[in-house]
Formats: structure tokens, C-alpha cells, sequence
């Protein structure tokens, strides 16, 4: 429980102090509301004169070449490896300075134009004339500005230096005027439509606006994982800034474009060098193969091999032939020669001698004819002998006929034999004359096939220089929001709202955190918590310092209410001495009941009929003391008590300012140093007639003030007059200044302690505890005057 009660207290403290923290920053709110006045309007005044800016932004997409040809690509895609297109490198070549001089070259945005107001100028894009620079670039180191104006069909032109020059916007004639630029009319514009607007145009080295641009274009993709590059820019002119962008990239598509075009370029002239010295090596491998085959007899070569075949087979069967042929020939010699009698011959051997097989078979016919006739007759037979000396002879015409038709075989058999040599020799070269031409015709397919092969990469080439694809997708053209960039009135407004509350609020708080004077209630918490607060005095006006019984404003309730607190905290201090609560505290209480007559009755019954000394100090001069003092004498009189004012400042009669000089002859310094002034002399009444309320005035400055009241005869002034009244009020010296209120404070029984917010520093705060903790001004309490945030409330009842 007692946990719960320490954490609910925190958390009202914390409020407590919150609140307060409110209240002190609500005080200056007129402060608050001027200044928000002040930013709004100027507010209003930034969206009337401010630049309107505008953002232009479009897309485009970078086409990967990679994609549907590398299938290695498409695999690293699907696993989350992105594509090929390095977006860094890109957006280099987008913001790259010789994209950005062909953009600033075909758009001329080295020149630009304005339109001049009274308080604004404006950028535009289309002015009703056109300006063509004629300096050269390296002529024009610095912007020049020329205002222009338009009077009819001229054009009265003033430059920097205020020369002032009249041209015609019909006819160029910048050579008579020197200008640097000729200036005609646009064909749809009406000169009387512009007649007294000025105009402004500043011509800005082709340099320079590169770089301008470069530093006003902005390129970043939309995401980190696509391929989409965002171009933006911020402009004034809606019209400049979108021709800009969709410059930019049709120029950029172009310079892709071109890259993929002198690669084709490139392959066509690589391609046209590679076809001269192909055709020269083919020309010289066909001469080589024509001139091989001449040499070698060849024609093609399959055929000359079976031919070469054929002939080597028909050489070695006639070879054979004829060998046998001479083997017959020998045998049937062999026969002829061993036969000693007329027997037969063989017959059909296979010679292929018809006259030698017709003498043969003539032979054996003869042969056969002498064998019939042999036995019929003998061997002496003319006839027989006539037969036989013809089969003699026949015989003698074969052997003849024989040794001719060898020799006429042998002799062919060598010519065959040469023959099949040479068929052989042809045969066994061509396997040779094969490799060999085989390595021509090799050389000449090689050739021939890379001829192809350029001619086909050729006409490739020429159809993708024809026909080639851009390197990007436009994905939107250069598109403008209708709403400004800035000034923005959802921003400027509310800008200016927060920044009309922030700036004094920043002031105050410098000035609560810098100054060191109390500035609240808090301040005397902060400093000092355990002294109590009597009340809080707000500002009032130099002409009603002095309230009266029947005030019911703010500053009276103040004081009345001081006066109540001051009661308690004189009942309370009693309460802990063991005396009853009597003299004001007892009237206060009477008067609460309606009978102050009685309320003072009662409180004279004995030793409660004492009253009470209250001292009314404070750290400097300046501080309220006097006021407050008179103030709450007023309002203890207004209450029925009887109130004693005493000016114990003897050295400042501040007193006697509220009062009329000539009313009082003596004073308190008369009373303490003169022995013939009496009691009665030095009290004087108090304002409105009231009975209740006196007055003793310090009188005049003496030489020894603390001596007169550190002595005995003060201390039996303020005996009899806490006998006399239920309230003496002593008006005290500052404490910082002099050492009289601490010898005032040994008689009172509570001291009032008065501080001013803004004029009361926190060090004297501090000074005034260290004497309430050693006790030399007893029963203090704090008294805040003039706080500024009460002078609004009324109260009346």
C-alpha cells in the first residue's frame, strides 16, 4: 500500500508539474499568437512569390541482349541471380557528360528564357521570339543576361551594363547591334499580346550547362533488383523539364543503338578485307589443282582409278594369253620334233593360229593318207616316197611356221609386259597423286567453306546494322504531377504554424533556461520546497496599487488570500508553541462567520490577545515590498482586524510615497531617538478612513538606523504595539542590502518573503533559504509578485 500511495503521488507530480510547465509557457501567449500570425502570413507570401517547382519522372526499361541467347542467364534468373545488365553502369552513361552535351546541344538549353515580375521571374520554355547564339564556344567564358522587351516588331534589348539596343524581330541584324545572338519573332505569335511583359535571356557556356544539368537530373532504379532506371527532374518550366527527359532518352537510346551498330559496322569491314585476300588464295589453290592435274593426267580421280584398274586387267590377261600361247606353241614344237616317222600330230592345242592349226590338220590329213597307203604298198612306192617327202616338207613348213609365230609372241609378250608395268607403275602412284590432291582439295573446301561463312556472318551483319533493335523500353514518357513540388500548402501552412509556435517557444525557452531570474511558482518549488507560498500577486497598473475594502478584483482576492494563508501559517506555528490561536487568526475566523466585532472580543481574552508581528521583506529593491505590505495591511483591514503598518526601512521612506506628505510631523526614527515624541505622535490613519488600519512612517533617515533598531526602545515599540493591534505589518529593508531585517525578523512571528518574477534571481532564492534553515527569519514564507498570466481572470461574486 504505501509502494502504491509513493507511485501515485510520482504520477501527480509528474502532472503537477506538467501543468505547471503548460501554465508558464500559456502566460506569453500572445507571444505565441502574434508570431503565429506573423509566420502564416509570411507563409502565404512564400506560396504567392516562391518559385513554383515542379518534378518531371519517367521510366525506362534496360534491355538485357543476354536474354533468349544465353541460356546460362535465364538459369541464373530463375535462381534469383538477376540478369546481366550492370544498372550502375548505366545510369554512368545516362548522366554521363556526352549524352548530357547532345541533349543540351539539340534543345539549346544553353539558352534560357524568363519571364520577369515585379517581385518573381519565372522560367519558361516557348517565348513568342527565338534566340540563335552566333558566339563560338570558347568565346563565351561567362552567363550574360539581356532583358528584352517586345514593342511591336522590335525588340528593345538591355544587357548587364544597361545599354539599351532597339532590333528588328523580322529581319536579323545582330551584325549592326553586336549582339552576340539574332533574335526573330515566332511565326504564331502576336506581338501586341506581349507588349509591356519583360523578358529575360541568359546565354550560359555549353560547358557550364552540361554541368547544371548533370546536377539537376537525378537516375536510380526503382528497386534494387530491376532493371527499371527512374529519371527525374525539378523545374519550373512543366514543358522544359519533359522535353529534357525524353531527350535524354531518345539520346541514350541512340548512343545503344549506335554501340550495336559499329559492331556491325566493324564485322562488315572486317568481313569486306577477309573476302579480298580469300578470293586471291582461292584463285591460287585452283590454278595448283589445275595445273597438278594437267601434270598427272588426271581428270577425276574415282574414274582415272577404275580406269587405271581396267587397263592393269586387260594387260595381264593378255599377257597370260600370250604366255600360254607360247607355252602351246613350244609344246607343239616338242611334238614335231620327237616324231621320227610320219605319225600324227596334235591337233587344236588352243594356238590361236588359224594357218598353223590349217598346216597342222593339212599334215595329219597327208599322214593318214600315207599310213592307207603303206599297206597297200611298200616302202619304195613312188607314190608312198612322194607322200612322204611332202609330210617331210610339211613338217620342216611347220617348224618353221612355229619358231615364227613364238617369235612373233614373244616379241607382243614383251610389249604386254611393258605395258602391264606401266599399269602397275600408274596404279601404285595414284594412293599418292590421291593424298596429294586431296590435301589441294582440302585447302580448297577449307577456303570455300570460310568464304561461306563470312558471307553468311556478312549478311547478318548488314541486316542487324539495318534493323536494329533499341537497347531500351521506354516504360513512360516524361510525366509532370499536377500538384507543385514547392511550395506545397499542406506543407508551407502547417510549416508555418509549427515554426509561429516553435520560434517563441525556442525564445522562451532560451530565456527560461539563460535567465537566471524566477519566472514562476515552480522556480520557488524548485528552489525551495519546503517554504510554503502565500499567494501569487499578478501585474497591475501603476494606477491601482492600493486596493480597498470594497475591491473584488483579481489583485485584492490575491492579497485577501495571502492574508488567509498567512493566518494559518500563524495558527499552525502557535499550534506547535502550545498558545492558542487568537488576534487575527480568531478575527479571521469571526469574520467568516459574519461578526468581526466579536471575532476582536473574543480574541482579547487572555494571553490569545497578543498580536501578531509579521515581517515583510525581500533580496533587492524593486521587488514589491512596500506594495505588498500596504496591500495586505488593506486587506486585514477590510477583514475588521486592526492593523498596525510600520515602515521600519528606515533608510528608503518608500512609505510615504502612498500617502500625503503633510499628514504626520513624526516618524519611527523620531519615536526610537527622541524622547519627546510620544506614542500617539507616530501613528498616523490609513487609507479610506478605515479605523482599523494605522500607519507609523519610518520618518527621517537617521544616522545609525540598525543602532535604533537593535535597541531596547524598538523592542518596547513593538511590545506595545502587538498589545494594541492584532497585526503589525514592518516594512523591512531589502535583506541583501543591510542588516536591519535580520534584527527586525527577532520580533516577528513570521516573515513574508517577497520575490518578482523577472526581477527576483535564483541565487537570492537561495540566499533567502539558507536564513529561513538557520533560523534568522523566522516562519518564512514566499510571496510571488507580479505574475503576468493572472491579469486576465476575473472574479466577482
Amino acid at each position: 500500500m504505501a509502494e502504491s500511495a509513493f507511485i501515485l503521488e510520482e504520477e501527480h507530480s509528474e502532472q503537477t508539474n506538467l501543468k505547471a510547465l503548460i501554465a508558464r509557457y500559456l502566460r506569453y501567449w500572445p507571444w505565441f499568437l502574434a508570431a503565429v500570425i506573423i509566420s502564416v502570413g509570411l507563409g502565404y507570401l512564400y506560396m504567392r512569390y516562391a518559385p513554383i517547382v515542379y518534378e518531371s519522372t519517367a521510366k525506362i526499361e534496360i534491355i538485357d541482349e543476354s536474354q533468349g541467347i544465353d541460356i546460362t542467364s535465364e538459369a541464373l534468373s530463375l535462381f534469383g541471380q538477376g540478369s546481366s545488365v550492370n544498372m550502375e553502369n548505366e545510369v554512368q552513361v545516362l548522366r554521363s557528360y556526352r549524352i548530357l552535351r547532345q541533349v543540351v546541344e539539340t534543345l539549346n538549353l544553353d539558352i534560357s528564357y524568363y519571364q520577369v515580375g515585379n517581385v518573381k521571374t519565372t522560367e519558361i520554355w516557348n517565348p513568342p521570339f527565338a534566340v540563335t547564339k552566333l558566339v563560338a564556344e570558347d568565346s563565351l567564358e561567362t552567363t550574360r543576361a539581356y532583358d528584352i522587351r517586345i514593342e511591336g516588331i522590335n525588340a528593345r534589348i538591355t544587357d548587364e551594363s544597361e545599354t539599351s539596343r532597339t532590333v528588328s524581330l523580322m529581319t536579323p541584324d545582330s551584325l549592326d547591334t553586336g549582339l552576340p545572338f539574332d533574335i526573330t519573332l515566332r511565326p504564331d505569335a502576336v506581338p501586341e499580346e506581349y507588349a509591356g511583359i519583360q523578358f529575360r535571356v541568359t546565354l550560359t557556356p555549353i560547358k557550364q550547362a552540361v554541368l547544371n544539368l548533370a546536377e539537376k537530373i537525378r537516375v536510380e532504379p526503382v528497386s534494387k533488383d530491376s532493371e527499371i532506371l527512374a529519371l527525374s527532374i525539378r523545374g519550373q518550366s512543366v514543358e522544359r523539364s519533359e522535353a529534357i527527359l525524353n531527350e535524354l532518352i531518345n539520346k541514350f537510346n541512340q548512343d545503344g543503338i549506335k554501340d550495336r551498330q559499329l559492331v556491325s559496322k566493324r564485322t562488315l569491314d572486317f568481313i569486306d578485307e577477309r573476302f579480298l585476300s580469300l578470293s586471291q588464295e582461292l584463285d591460287s589453290i585452283e590454278v595448283g589443282k589445275e595445273d597438278f592435274k594437267r601434270t598427272n593426267d588426271l581428270s577425276y580421280l574415282d574414274s582415272d582409278v577404275d580406269f587405271s584398274l581396267q587397263r592393269r586387267a586387260v594387260a595381264q590377261d593378255e599377257v597370260t594369253q600370250l604366255e600360254t600361247q607360247v607355252s602351246l606353241a613350244d609344246l607343239l614344237k616338242k611334238a614335231v620334233t620327237a616324231q621320227s616317222s610320219y605319225g600324227l600330230l596334235p591337233v587344236d592345242v588352243g594356238l590361236e593360229n588359224s594357218g598353223l592349226n590349217s598346216m597342222v590338220a593339212k599334215y595329219n590329213q597327208m599322214a593318214l593318207e600315207r599310213e592307207e597307203l603303206l599297206t597297200n604298198v611298200g616302202e619304195s612306192h613312188p607314190t608312198l616316197i612322194a607322200i612322204s617327202n611332202q609330210l617331210q616338207n610339211a613338217k620342216v613348213n611347220i617348224m618353221k611356221t612355229l619358231n615364227i609365230y613364238q617369235t612373233q609372241l614373244k616379241l607382243s609378250l614383251r610389249q604386254l609386259t611393258r605395258e602391264k608395268n606401266r599399269a602397275n607403275t600408274m596404279f601404285s602412284r595414284l594412293p599418292e597423286k590421291e593424298k596429294m590432291l586431296r590435301s589441294i582439295e582440302r585447302q580448297q573446301d577449307i577456303k570455300e567453306n570460310l568464304f561461306i561463312l563470312l558471307l553468311q556472318k556478312r549478311e547478318e551483319a548488314a541486316l542487324s546494322y539495318a534493323v536494329t533493335a533499341p537497347s531500351i523500353k521506354v516504360v513512360d514518357y516524361a510525366l509532370t504531377d499536377t500538384e507543385p513540388l514547392s511550395p506545397k500548402k499542406r506543407i508551407v501552412y502547417p510549416m508555418s504554424f509549427m515554426i509561429g509556435l516553435f520560434v517563441p517557444f525556442i525564445v522562451l525557452y532560451l530565456h527560461f533556461t539563460i535567465n537566471g531570474k524566477i519566472q514562476d511558482r515552480t522556480d520557488l518549488v524548485r528552489l525551495s520546497p519546503e517554504v510554503p507560498i502565500l499567494a501569487e500577486i499578478p501585474t497591475f497598473k501603476k494606477s491601482r496599487k492600493v486596493i480597498n475594502a470594497a475591491d473584488r478584483s483579481v489583485l485584492a482576492e490575491s492579497f485577501r488570500i495571502a492574508t488567509t494563508n498567512l493566518d494559518t501559517l500563524l495558527s499552525a506555528r502557535d499550534g506547535a508553541n502550545g498558545r492558542g490561536a487568537g488576534g487575527a487568526s480568531g478575527s479571521s475566523g469571526a469574520d467568516g462567520a459574519g461578526n468581526a466585532a466579536d471575532a476582536g472580543n473574543a480574541g482579547d481574552a487572555g494571553d490569545a490577545a497578543r498580536g501578531k508581528c509579521v515581517l515583510v521583506t525581500s533580496s533587492v529593491k524593486g521587488e514589491g515590498k512596500t506594495t505588498t505590505a500596504l496591500n495586505m495591511a488593506q486587506a486585514y483591514a477590510s477583514m475588521h482586524h486592526k492593523v498596525l503598518l510600520v515602515g521600519a526601512d528606515l533608510r528608503n521612506r518608500e512609505l510615504m510615497n502612498y500617502f500625503k506628505p503633510d499628514s504626520f510631523s513624526f516618524g519611527l526614527s523620531e519615536y526610537l531617538s527622541e524622547s519627546r515624541v510620544k506614542w500617539e505622535d507616530v501613528i498616523a490613519g490609513g487609507f479610506d478612513n478605515l479605523d482599523y488600519l494605522k500607519v507609523c512612517f519610518g520618518g527621517k533617515m537617521p544616522p545609525n538606523p540598525t543602532q535604533l533598531l537593535s535597541g531596547k526602545g524598538f523592542a518596547r515599540f513593538i511590545q506595545r504595539a502587538v498589545s494594541e493591534f492584532d497585526i503589525v505589518i514592518l516594512d523591512s529593508p531589502p535583506s541583501l542590502s543591510v542588516a536591519d531585517p535580520l534584527l527586525l525578523a527577532k520580533h516577528a512571528d513570521a516573515t513574508v518573503y517577497i520575490t518578482r518574477t523577472g526581477i527576483t534571481d535564483k541565487n537570492m532564492v537561495r540566499h533567502a533559504r539558507e536564513l529561513q534553515q538557520k533560523k534568522q527569519l523566522p516562519n518564512m514564507a514566499f510571496v510571488i509578485n507580479d505574475v503576468g498570466s493572472l491579469n486576465s481572470r476575473k472574479y466577482q461574486y
